[in-house]
């Protein structure tokens, strides 16, 4: 019997990573995954669902995050404001993991099937910000634009965050993202 290891699931989410860096995440299995983090695939299976889980494992918590933070803005908040203070929330939420960002983006960037499974996470994540906007009495198609909107700041903020050798935040480009938009927008 093995004895018990801490902290299994970073072992295992470095593993992984390390792992879909050398190898590419198609020729990366978890049976070696596991052996790398000196872990069994039982052990492996126990905290992710399959090997894409160790890159989208957190969505539902970062998607729990943006509704949460969405029903919980002030009443008078326009929606736009609400979906702001998601961005705010999320962007406070991962600028601690910017190096796990940059290692999690390269590998989705370098594998359709990922990238794909990227762009569904995204879209989820916008209807969930649609349907909070629409609990507090928001309506179409203001709900669904707003939503969109919000998940767009996010992917380019964070595609700038971490592609830049600058030590701006997360926060920072998104809400510059907001600005340019608003101008694009204004110029019309």
């Amino acid at each position: 019997m093995t004895r018990w290891e801490p902290d299994s699931r970073g072992r295992l989410e470095q593993a992984a990573l390390a792992l879909y860096g050398e190898r590419g995440f198609d020729d990366t299995t978890v049976a070696k995954i596991a052996e790398r983090a000196g872990l069994t695939e039982r052990t492996f299976f126990r905290h992710f669902a399959d090997k894409r889980d160790v890159l989208f494992g957190g969505a539902g918590a970062l998607q729990d995050l943006f509704v949460d933070v969405v029903r919980n803005a002030p009443p008078t908040a326009p929606p736009i404001d609400a979906a702001m203070l998601a961005l705010d929330a999320a962007g406070a939420l991962l600028q601690d993991r910017r190096d796990f960002a940059r290692q999690r983006h390269a590998i989705i960037s370098a594998s359709t099937e990922l990238r794909e499974r990227e762009l569904i996470k995204l879209a989820t994540l916008s209807a969930a910000v649609a349907r909070a906007l629409r609990d507090r009495g928001v309506r179409e198609p203001t709900a669904s634009l707003t939503g969109e909107v919000a998940i767009t700041l996010f992917k380019v903020g964070f595609d700038r965050w971490v592609a830049e050798p600058e030590q701006r935040t997360l926060i920072q480009l998104m809400r510059q993202s907001f600005d340019e938009l608003k101008a694009v927008t204004a110029s019309g």
